[in-house]
């Protein structure tokens, strides 16, 4: 499987922001993830790291500003 997990980078640790991730569609005030089973979670960050080896995404987020969308 292709799809990896998204951390959300909080000060000196990674929390996980969503699992089995598929997809990530850019938009103007952040970014939309969707999982391989279709949820989505919207939020205000930009992509800080990506390892597509170890299947781990690493975003910046200024706030806790994130939400599920469906």
């Amino acid at each position: 499987m292709c799809e990896a997990n998204a951390y959300v980078k909080e000060t000196d640790q990674e929390v996980l922001f969503m699992e089995s991730v598929d997809s990530i569609e850019p938009f103007d005030d952040g970014l939309k993830l969707i999982d391989i089973f279709g949820r989505q979670k919207f939020i205000k960050a930009h992509i800080q790291n990506v390892s597509l080896l170890n299947h781990r995404i690493i975003l910046s987020s200024p706030a806790n500003n994130h939400q599920t969308v469906s």
